[in-house]
């Protein structure tokens, strides 16, 4: 497993990892603000409505630092030069996190 990521601010970090003693699940907590998705390397305010929505958002809310590039259209584009359909195949372990982005760097 790959390292907990650095975020742009200790704020920031406080947010993506808040932990809660009553929900396990960042989507069903009131507290939980901020979602990161280390497979598209995106940051969303979480969307507290029964389901699993957020919003991206670009800037951090804190320090204002520009946040890294979504990386979604990149991970698609890599399933399907391997052939890989993510709604009708199994996607492979290192592409359900972070994992598939080192492996890329330099290409």
């Amino acid at each position: 497993m790959t390292q907990p990521p650095k975020h742009c601010c200790e704020a920031m970090n406080d947010r993506v990892n808040v932990r809660c003693d009553r929900h396990d699940d960042p989507f069903d907590c009131p507290d939980a603000l901020v979602g990161f998705t280390a497979t598209f390397q995106e940051y969303g305010l979480i969307i507290h409505d029964g389901g699993r929505s957020s919003i991206t958002i670009a800037f951090c809310p804190w320090c204002g630092r520009r946040l890294p590039e979504s990386q979604r259209d990149r991970w698609f584009d890599e399933l399907e030069r391997r052939g890989i359909d993510p709604a009708e195949d199994e996607v492979p372990a290192e592409f359900q996190d972070d994992r598939w982005l080192a492996s890329r760097r330099g290409k």
